[in-house]
């Protein structure tokens, strides 16, 4: 499957790592170390997201592509 959905990669402090958040997958979220580490690592998150969706029966949002800022 095809994923197409934003990605947000930035640096905590706090956590020390780079952190990964998908926005239109409510809690869908990864660290790394290194930034190609937490978008693989979010990549694996997202599908683990979307099974689980599918087996509790939740809908799966359509990926919207670019997210607009107010």
């Amino acid at each position: 499957m095809k994923m197409r959905y934003k990605i947000i990669i930035y640096w905590s402090n706090e956590d020390e790592a780079f952190i990964a958040e998908v926005p239109e997958l409510p809690g869908c979220a990864a660290d790394g170390a290194t930034y190609q580490e937490a978008l693989q690592n979010v990549e694996i998150v997202m599908q683990e997201w979307i099974e689980t969706a599918k087996e509790l029966g939740r809908q799966i949002p359509e990926a919207k592509g670019r997210l607009m800022f107010a």
